[in-house]
């Protein structure tokens, strides 16, 4: 009886999920903060996230990268991406906007501070080292200790003078993002 109402019990639990239609999607992940599915770094070792912090999980970003002309420069005012589950961009798990911030369909948010950069492709935005210096609420962002954004595409200041001081540009980019939490 116990393995039936188990069944039961999953077969609503996934209609259920069905019923929530695409737009819902989990990011891919095994065990929150134990399993170890890093970027492959190379060359780039100063992108390292320090003992003791696993990849929680990955998404996949695709928006922009806000610049603003100051009269003399491109200033980056802010990005404005979607967020995906995983590199297939399967189903949207949530946002990323000024702060750095990333906030969850269900409410969680990381908030980063940039540590290290490095540009392996000079055509793109480089890939970062960011520690959260926030972090809350129900889902997947709460207690996030690091990210990683790899694998950019795009994303650069136009290599030309603005029209007028406060224009606004929105170059198109992609990344993957990796958030780590301490292993337990």
């Amino acid at each position: 009886m116990a393995g039936f109402l188990f069944r039961q019990f999953i077969h609503y639990a996934l209609a259920g999920l069905l019923l929530l239609g695409p737009s819902f999607a989990i990011p891919s992940f095994a065990e929150p903060g134990n399993d170890n599915r890093a970027p492959d770094l190379s060359d780039y070792q100063r992108l390292q996230v320090g003992a003791g912090n696993k990849v929680a999980f990955d998404v996949y970003a695709e928006g922009f990268q806000i610049y603003r002309w100051n009269g003399t420069q491109w200033l980056l005012s802010r990005p404005d991406a979607v967020l995906y589950a995983g590199a297939t961009a399967q189903g949207v798990v949530g946002i990323h906007y000024v702060g750095p911030t990333w906030e969850s369909n269900s409410g969680s948010y990381v908030v980063g501070s940039v540590l290290q950069r490095f540009t392996p492709d000079p055509t793109a935005i480089p890939w970062l080292l960011l520690q959260a210096v926030d972090s809350d609420g129900p889902g997947i962002f709460d207690g996030v200790t690091y990210i990683q954004r790899v694998h950019t595409v795009g994303g650069l200041a136009p290599a030309v003078q603005g029209d007028f001081v406060g224009q606004e540009v929105r170059v198109p980019y992609s990344a993957d993002y990796y958030f780590y939490r301490k292993h337990k």
